[in-house]
């Protein structure tokens, strides 16, 4: 099997399967496991390098206004890997290549890859992730096992943190100029962890807000 991850998690999730060398390219934020960033490069921002937190905010905002991509595809190259499989997302028009763009460039491939795509919310759905990309890769006892060994790591979070009190309001900020809480599974580590998301509610996109209103949330941390 010859694998194309357009997605970091997606690097990670396909390397603790065993599938790191099936893996024909990555994206060019992969750098985990430590190595994998010598593989090929698929992708490519648009935005140009050592802007401010504002003025990459102010460019994501022009282009997505006007409908164009954030990230390139590198065609040619998928086309000379020609890869079985593809593994990309739709959760998130600012994180990565487009999905539409991923299937359209699939489709003209000699080797008529598989496209799946991992858009999970909740720590569950990121479980169900490893499940999904098991059975793209008939690797299901290796799923089986990495799974296990997850539940097992937050079960161990939650023995360690049982009945602290009092349970810290927590602020978890994932951009700062303007200010975006941590959406999705945020809330939901926050929880495990033994403390209250002060802002975010869990599964919820990430959102932009206010300064007034994250300075009455009251935090007692923020991250």
């Amino acid at each position: 099997m010859r694998i194309a991850s357009l997605v970091p998690s997606a690097t990670e999730m396909l390397c603790a399967l065993g599938l790191r060398d099936s893996l024909v390219a990555v994206t060019h934020e992969c750098d985990y496991p430590e190595g994998i960033e010598q593989l090929p490069h698929l992708t490519r921002s648009v935005i140009p390098e050592y802007l401010s937190p504002a003025e990459i905010d102010a460019a994501v905002r022009e282009r997505t206004q006007k409908g164009e991509a954030l990230y390139e595809l590198d065609e040619d190259l998928l086309h000379d890997l020609d890869p079985t499989l593809i593994v990309t997302q739709a959760l998130c028009a600012v994180c990565a290549v487009s999905f539409d763009d991923v299937r359209a460039v699939a489709e003209g491939l000699p080797s008529q890859p598989d496209v799946v795509s991992l858009d999970p919310s909740t720590i569950g759905e990121v479980m169900g992730d490893v499940r999904t990309l098991a059975q793209a890769t008939d690797s299901k006892d290796a799923g089986v096992d990495l799974v296990r060994a997850l539940a097992e790591r937050l079960d161990r979070v939650k023995i360690k943190v049982r009945g602290a009190e009092p349970r810290p309001r927590v602020l978890a900020l994932e951009w700062l100029d303007p200010p975006f809480i941590g959406g999705h599974w945020v809330p939901q580590m926050i929880e495990l962890a033994g403390g209250d998301d002060a802002i975010g509610f869990p599964g919820e996109r990430s959102r932009e807000v206010s300064w007034d209103e994250l300075a009455a949330s009251q935090p007692d941390i923020i991250v």
